[in-house]
């Protein structure tokens, strides 16, 4: 088994897909790409990723893009232990929280999106803000409607790790960073802090990669 990951140490995307191979205990070899200096624009990247995004694996030469993908077939490929429950109903609600980050949170605050609002630092970091503090929120609620299920546990769902966790503590880096207030979500920071405890977590880290900037 092979595994490549392209990567760059800031984005959230790839923090999940790094976070994920951590739990699977699966090495892999890192190379990154610098996101600051436009790596991702050049014609080797697109080759890779049609977008230029990051993250891409390749998995004994074969590549996939896109961190829900590449998770997705992660727990398929390398079943223990499971990001993802084996109950429908479970699985369904894990998908909505990791949903929630992917797609109404995180794209939002992308270099492609910050460079359209213009160069004004403070306008874009409002911006940022503005998403990260209205996705917070909305799993928040989220968490508070599957409590009602009997769902009860310190992580986003349950008292196991799941993909879900994944997604929330990248999230969690980005929003902090962003000097969010995060007190109006106190399951987010309990799930979040939960998550973060764990070895895979720590390796996962932004600032523990080999292309962290000093």
């Amino acid at each position: 088994m092979s595994l490549v990951l392209y990567t760059y140490w800031r984005s959230s995307a790839s923090y999940r897909v790094r976070f994920a191979l951590a739990v699977k205990k699966l090495p892999y070899q890192s190379i990154p790409v610098n996101l600051q200096k436009g790596e991702q624009h050049g014609e080797e990247h697109r080759a890779r990723s049609p977008t230029g995004y990051v993250p891409c694996l390749f998995i004994d030469g074969r590549l996939v893009v896109e961190s829900v993908a590449i998770i997705e077939l992660l727990d398929d490929l390398y079943p223990d232990p499971p990001l993802y429950p084996r109950d429908p109903w479970a699985r369904a609600r894990v998908r909505a929280l990791v949903e929630v980050i992917n797609a109404g949170m995180q794209p939002l605050q992308n270099t492609v999106v910050m460079e359209r609002l213009g160069s004004d630092v403070d306008v874009r970091k409002e911006w940022a803000k503005h998403f990260n503090v209205r996705g917070l929120a909305s799993v928040e609620r989220l968490m508070a409607l599957h409590e009602k299920e009997g769902v009860d546990g310190r992580f986003a769902h349950g008292d196991t790790l799941t993909a879900a966790d994944i997604f929330l503590v990248p999230q969690m880096y980005s929003a902090q960073r962003l000097g969010v207030d995060l007190t109006p979500y106190p399951r987010v920071i309990a799930a979040a802090e939960a998550a973060l405890a764990t070895d895979a977590a720590q390796a996962a880290m932004p600032e523990r990669q080999p292309d962290a900037a000093p």
